[in-house]
């Protein structure tokens, strides 16, 4: 993106502002202990009380986006809320459950595995229907629309919204921004610390 572009991007009160989607940091948390099942359970459980690895802080660009934020929201999950205050740098941080990760039920399968391997073979079950009587796919879905209306209602009002949140759930809104008009300019990817930034397409 072009300087041009960006001052277009980040001007007030002319138009719509911006929305930037925020991966959370790096949790704490045994990546290493293999488990089964029942265990990813508990420790998927664990992962989502953790709060970040110590020492960390957002790059330098997600900290401009910061002070440019008019309105800033997270998930209610730990990890989620120390990211959003990162980057708020004293700002007040809207939490909302809404955009809560997309759950991890694993599959009911043999075997000790490490926690990565087990979130992958979740994540698929979960696509294909299995949610362990936790949300559904469909309901995750229409979570991610509202997540996303929530965004843009404040992005079309004029005002630069920063959210941090999650992986997942982060990719189901892109979506539905998408397909309301919305323009990614900024793809980071889906490593910790990184962001998408949307703007409104003219």
């Amino acid at each position: 993106m072009d300087a041009a572009e960006n001052k277009a991007t980040t001007a007030r009160g002319d138009g719509p502002g911006w929305i930037v989607i925020v991966r959370h940091g790096k949790p704490e948390g045994d990546r290493k202990v293999a488990l089964t099942w029942r265990e990813y359970i508990v420790w998927w459980q664990g992962y989502d009380d953790a709060g970040l690895v110590a020492g960390q802080a957002p790059p330098e660009d997600l900290l401009a986006l910061g002070r440019e934020a008019d309105t800033i929201f997270s998930s209610t999950l730990r990890r989620a809320c120390e990211t959003a205050d990162a980057v708020a740098q004293g700002k007040p941080v809207i939490r909302d459950e809404v955009f809560v990760e997309a759950p991890l039920p694993p599959p009911q399968i043999w075997g000790r595995r490490k926690p990565r391997r087990w979130g992958v073979y979740a994540r698929v079950a979960w696509w294909l229907g299995l949610s362990g009587g936790r949300e559904t796919r469909r309901e995750s879905e229409q979570r991610a629309e509202a997540a996303a209306a929530t965004l843009a209602s404040h992005a079309l009002r004029g005002e630069n919204v920063v959210v941090g949140a999650h992986g997942w759930f982060n990719r189901m809104m892109r979506p539905v921004l998408l397909s309301w008009g919305w323009k990614c300019i900024h793809d980071g990817g889906d490593k910790y610390w990184s962001y998408r930034k949307y703007v409104r397409r003219l």
